[in-house]
Order: C-alpha cells, then sequence, then structure tokens
C-alpha cells in the first residue's frame, strides 16, 4: 500500500504542474485589461503603468511564470484587483462553503441513488424498475439552473418551508444540495442497477445464496461492495462537474462560495482572483482524483498488484 501511494503521488505531480500552468496561460489569452477595467478608460498613463508595475504585469511572461510559481509555492495568489484583500484569504474564506455544498450534493445522490439503484436491479423489467428508469431519465434532462428557481418558487416561496437563498444554517443548504445532487443522483442510479445486475448474476452470488446467507446479505454485503467500483469512478469524475456546477447553484441561492466568488471575479476582470478561483478549483478536481485512486484500492484489494 505504501509504494502504491507513493506511485500515485508521482503521477498526479505532473498533472498539478500542468493544472498550474494551464492556469497562467488561460488567463493571459483573455481578451481586456484588468489594469484599465480597475482605473477606468479614462485614467492616465503614467498612473496605469504604475499600476501595472505595482502588480507585476509589465514584466515578461516567462517572469510573470515564475513569480506565480514563486506565489503558488507560498501559498500567495497575489492581491485582489477589486476587494483590496489578498486572494489566499478570500478563497480561504469561501472555499468551505463551496466544499461544504459539494459534500452536501454528493451525500444527497448517494442517499437517494444506491436504494433506487439496488431496488431497481432486484425488480428488473417490473414496474417499480420502470418507474425508476422514467424518474432518473428525468433528472438527468433537468439542469441546475432550471431546477433551482423551480424548487424556490414551490418551497420557499409558495410553502415557505425553507430560505429562498444565503446561508448560516441547515435549512439554507437544503435546496442547493437537492439542486446539485439531483441530476448526480439520476446518473448513480443507473450506474448502480447496471452495476448491481452484472454483479448479481455472478457465480459467487449463486454460492453465497446456496450457503443460506439472507438476501439483505448477499445483496448488500456481498454484490454491493464489488458493484462499488464503477459508481466510485463516476462519483470521482462527477466531483469536478458538481464544482462546475456550484458556479450556477450558488449564483440562483446566493450561497457564498468560491463559485460566486468565480462569477463576481470574472465580472470585475479581477486577475488574480480568478486565477486563484479557477486554481482552487483545478487542484480540488486533481485531489479529489487522487482520492478515487485510493478508494479503489481500499473497494478492491486486487487493484493495488
Amino acid at each position: 500500500m505504501p509504494r502504491y501511494f507513493s506511485l500515485r503521488v508521482l503521477y498526479t505531480l505532473p498533472v498539478i504542474w500542468l493544472v498550474v500552468s494551464l492556469v497562467f496561460l488561460l488567463i493571459h489569452l483573455v481578451p481586456g485589461d484588468p489594469i484599465l477595467q480597475m482605473l477606468g478608460e479614462g485614467a492616465p498613463v503614467t498612473d496605469v503603468q504604475a499600476a501595472r508595475h505595482a502588480y507585476g504585469l509589465d514584466l515578461p511572461l516567462g517572469r510573470q511564470y515564475l513569480n506565480y510559481w514563486e506565489g503558488v509555492l507560498r501559498g500567495d495568489l497575489g492581491p485582489s484587483l477589486r476587494f483590496n484583500q489578498s486572494v489566499t484569504r478570500l478563497i480561504a474564506q469561501r472555499y468551505p462553503y463551496t466544499l461544504e455544498l459539494t459534500l452536501a450534493a454528493l451525500l444527497v445522490a448517494i442517499l437517494l441513488s444506491v436504494p433506487a439503484g439496488v431496488r431497481s436491479a432486484q425488480r428488473r423489467n417490473q414496474w417499480d424498475d420502470r418507474l425508476l428508469s422514467v424518474v432518473s431519465l428525468f433528472g438527468l434532462s433537468f439542469p441546475n439552473f432550471a431546477l433551482g428557481p423551480i424548487l424556490i418558487l414551490l418551497f420557499a416561496i409558495k410553502l415557505g418551508w425553507l430560505p429562498v437563498s444565503g446561508s448560516g444554517s441547515l435549512a439554507h443548504m437544503v435546496l442547493p444540495a437537492i439542486t446539485m445532487g439531483g441530476a448526480l443522483a439520476a446518473i448513480l442510479t443507473r450506474m448502480v442497477r447496471t452495476s448491481m445486475l452484472e454483479e448479481l448474476g455472478q457465480d459467487y452470488i449463486r454460492t453465497a445464496r446456496a450457503k443460506g446467507l439472507s438476501e439483505r446479505k448477499v445483496v448488500y454485503g456481498h454484490a454491493l461492495r464489488n458493484a462499488m467500483i464503477p459508481v466510485i469512478t463516476v462519483l470521482g469524475l462527477q466531483f469536478g462537474a458538481l464544482l462546475a456546477g456550484a458556479i450556477v447553484t450558488e449564483t440562483i441561492f446566493s450561497w457564498p462560495g468560491i463559485g460566486r466568488l468565480t462569477i463576481q471575479a470574472i465580472s470585475n476582470r479581477d486577475y488574480y482572483l480568478v486565477q486563484g478561483c479557477i486554481l482552487a478549483i483545478g487542484l480540488t478536481y486533481v485531489a479529489v482524483n487522487f482520492l478515487t485512486d485510493l478508494l479503489y484500492s481500499v473497494a478492491n484489494p486486487r487493484i493495488r498488484q
């Protein structure tokens, strides 16, 4: 296991270098001058030049790239052009909200999809299997920007059960988590069903039943554990999609996370803040993929070999 862990770390290092480099280069390809956006189009030339020098934007691109890497390694992502604060501090304030919401959405998706997928596999081609297939297809067809307002109109405005927007309590998290986790639950339900159907037809399942084990023990103790390998893969891949979806969901529900901060940074052309937000999301995605690889080895020890 230590050797497997070390190899996965070595494989991750080039990916981190690529993510940091792409974030730096792509933001330089975006048209527009952040200094002119900050000072205004009518700002004197001397003020524009002084501001560029103060933020290091007058240096050659190669020197800026090296300075950016030095800052990343120190945990210094530069100053925000709009908020007059450190980008690292702003992200540290907002990141826990996004992580909290993303984990809540994952929990919603797992709690909905695993029982539904197992039930659908056990009741193959029967009425409840067909019903769950229709519901999951409906969930896949409904984007976040449409589901969110509908949930607000129904549960917040009409019924008054939940707050419309903001944060501060568990009730504020319910609607955003359902909005983000709904589509993922539909994907996972179909994946769990397919994996369970494959595992339930294996010889070891027939052997377990022949030994007199209860159906619950056979399904949840044996089949589901082996069926979770492709599900874990989808969870790892969809985590990045949840982070991307958080930008829309956080805007709809005024959730004070990194997704909403990214939208504000883009609107203000806050150069360093956009870099920092995208870098935080990208590195989170890399970390989740790394953890997914480790979960493979826990769920199936043969992968370590």
